[in-house]
């Protein structure tokens, strides 16, 4: 391999290598304007898209000890990858494939796990992380707060007792 072609192998695989999932997309027919807003509208989302030569991705997945996809890496491929979250990605290839009618999603890698691109698309269905996160914090609170009750209504009770009658003798 060329020394130019292994700068660029070795680029890509310590930015994927960084991230902990990875879209495989066809952009065939994507104009430049439209690929430039793609771009942007990662970025905004803490995601990269990158074109990528079939060659070096497969060559960049064995490398880090990521799944083989050979068979989907034909055409034309750009990657996208990042270090936040991933399902704010996937929407947002999702609604800018609805919008435009491409780029096509063919196949994902999340933790080092194959993801075909139904899953991927179900990836783009759930809510964002900080979402989640609010109601997992909802339903942590949840039984804290119903056992906190639960313990002051026989007190209640026993004060309510205490004060008829202490109200009945008076």
């Amino acid at each position: 391999m060329r020394a130019e072609k292994k700068i660029i192998v070795d680029e890509i695989k310590t930015r994927v290598g960084g991230s902990p999932y990875l879209i495989v997309t066809d952009y065939t027919g994507l104009k430049v304007a439209q690929f430039s807003d793609l771009r942007k509208r990662l970025r905004d989302a803490g995601a990269e898209v990158r074109v990528v030569k079939n060659t070096f991705l497969a060559r960049v997945l064995k490398d880090a000890g990521l799944p083989e996809i050979d068979s989907s890496l034909k055409g034309q491929t750009a990657i996208v990858f990042g270090d936040k979250d991933v399902a704010a990605a996937a929407k947002l290839l999702k609604n800018f494939t609805a919008e435009f009618k491409l780029p096509t999603i063919r196949i994902g890698i999340l933790d080092k796990a194959v993801l075909s691109q139904g899953q991927v698309m179900a990836l783009a269905d759930l809510p964002s992380r900080e979402v989640l996160l609010a109601k997992l914090l909802g339903l942590l609170q949840t039984p804290a707060s119903q056992l906190v009750r639960i313990l002051n209504t026989p007190a209640g009770q026993l004060a309510q007792v205490i004060k008829a009658n202490s109200e009945k003798g008076a």
